[in-house]
């Protein structure tokens, strides 16, 4: 059945590519952005499809995320759904400003919430973290707790649930939560394969990295990502839906991002490690990630961590045409 979706941060790196994928499947889509992280080129495929409206608006201001949604219903009908995309996907940009976190993360949550009571929403996707568990020694499960995030990005993002968890109990009759990994995959903005890649595009005499290398974690294409997240949202019919989404094993090591990264960008090139065995303030090293639940609805991704990143590495390095 054919429906009309609204995504906040439509123009962003996986706002964008998922509008693409719902528009090829025949849906209305809608969406809003500011263009803090977004971008104009992200939409051009979305902008040919008559099935495609856009407002540019700060979601963190009610008032505009309000007449954002209601432009939307104007233009397109009723909103089905509302993936909640908009955030600040920035860790160590959270850390040095406070404010970054709560405009970008916890006030567009807020702001959506209140857009989607005026306008009569009643389903909301919400693009969360796994950063929300802070650093623990143990598995993580949706069960984890208490939950004690140690960055801004993943408190926001915690409260956001919260807010998300109390809107159900008055006027949403379905929320569902996504805790992600580290994604990766074209139309990236940072993270360490983006990063690695544009530092070896400018020629240096050595690849800068923060920590030792040793760092490891799980990393999920974007393509693999919405693939999860659409079958969730098909799939998970409670009232509050709280998914782990990644790939199996142990994740893959910041040092071997390093190593695929300079063997097709800049073979030869020597890795400069910072040392300390984190990237930066607020970054979990390492963490054991469970997606049994996930699996247990039915749902696998195809590409092991250290697949997916090698097929990210070739796809942002062509993207920077090298």
């Amino acid at each position: 059945m054919h429906q009309h979706h609204f995504i906040t941060g439509v123009a962003g790196f996986i706002g964008s590519q998922l509008a693409d994928r719902l528009l090829d499947g025949g849906h209305r889509v809608s969406g809003a952005d500011d263009f803090s992280l977004g971008t104009e080129a992200n939409l051009a495929g979305a902008r040919r499809s008559e099935a495609f409206h856009f407002s540019k608006a700060d979601l963190s201001d009610p008032e505009a995320a309000r007449a954002a949604l209601h432009e939307a219903v104007e233009a397109s009908g009723h909103i089905d759904v509302v993936w909640h995309l908009a955030a600040n996907s920035d860790i160590s940009a959270g850390v040095a400003d406070l404010s970054v976190d709560y405009r970008k993360t916890l006030g567009t949550t807020y702001g959506t919430l209140e857009a989607a009571r005026a306008c009569g929403v009643k389903r909301i996707a919400f693009a969360s973290t796994s950063a929300v568990y802070g650093e623990r020694g143990d598995l993580l499960t949706e069960e984890s707790g208490p939950l004690l995030p140690i960055s801004n990005y993943g408190a926001t993002k915690l409260a956001s649930e919260a807010l998300l968890s109390a809107a159900a109990e008055s006027f949403l009759e379905t929320i569902w939560i996504f805790r992600f990994p580290n994604v990766i995959g074209p139309r990236s903005t940072h993270g360490a394969i983006h990063d690695f890649v544009k530092r070896l595009a400018g020629h240096p005499e050595s690849l800068r990295v923060l920590g030792d290398g040793t760092q490891q974690k799980p990393y999920l294409h974007v393509g693999e990502l919405l693939d999860a997240m659409q079958f969730i949202v098909a799939q998970a019919g409670e009232r509050r839906n709280v998914f782990n989404i990644g790939p199996q094993g142990d994740g893959t090591l910041v040092s071997f991002l390093a190593e695929q990264t300079i063997a097709r960008v800049a073979p030869g090139t020597p890795i400069a490690y910072t040392g300390g065995d984190r990237g930066w303030v607020g970054d979990v090293p390492r963490f054991t990630y469970s997606t049994d639940k996930l699996r247990r609805l039915g749902w696998t991704p195809k590409l092991a961590s250290d697949a997916a990143a090698i097929r990210a590495i070739d796809e942002i390095a062509r993207e920077q045409g090298l």
